[in-house]
């Protein structure tokens, strides 16, 4: 008797978070099964995004809901979105993602006339700054805020994240 494989089924990622006023995009790779599931970005607990971004601006965003998060982002001049629309992928690491489909990227541009920079959250976003940097734009590798990325202290993240950030006027003056 042979069995034949049940086909996979296509994932589809989350619309972007970003406006005429966005400045600055973190592009992640695609959406963990935790952030697919509640329709959030960086919804599982151990990702430590929200926790980096609270670090850089001061606020609690771990204790805010998504929409206190999502108008955050906004009012920092910061926008949300990942490299893939849609994948194949059973579980959530980067490495079972298979068939993935890139979203518009091209298209930042005309979609954020203010944006002065990309930064890609983790290598697997990263593989696709070719296509960011097409935009004559800055484009950054940032270590990744999975929990998948352990190797990094959070405060090292910090670090290479705030460097970034500063750049481009979204964090505040470092405490002396």
């Amino acid at each position: 008797m042979t069995l034949t494989p049940l086909p996979s089924l296509r994932l589809h990622g989350l619309a972007p978070i970003l406006d005429a006023d966005t400045r600055l995009i973190v592009l992640g790779s695609f959406p963990s099964r935790a952030s697919l599931q509640a329709q959030r970005y960086y919804a599982h607990p151990q990702n430590q995004f929200w926790k980096i971004l609270g670090a850089l601006w001061g606020l609690p965003l771990q204790d805010m809901n998504y929409q206190e998060r999502t108008d955050a982002l906004r009012a920092h001049g910061l926008g949300v979105w990942d490299v893939y629309a849609s994948c194949e992928r059973e579980g959530s690491l980067d490495s079972a993602i298979v068939q993935p489909q890139l979203n518009d990227l091209a298209g930042l541009s005309s979609r954020c006339p203010r944006l002065q920079a990309i930064a890609h959250n983790g290598g697997e976003s990263f593989k696709h700054a070719r296509h960011t940097r097409a935009l004559g734009l800055p484009v950054y590798r940032l270590p990744s805020t999975s929990p998948a990325h352990a190797s990094w202290t959070f405060e090292r993240k910090l670090a290479a994240w705030r460097e970034v950030f500063a750049c481009h006027g979204l964090t505040q003056p470092q405490e002396a």
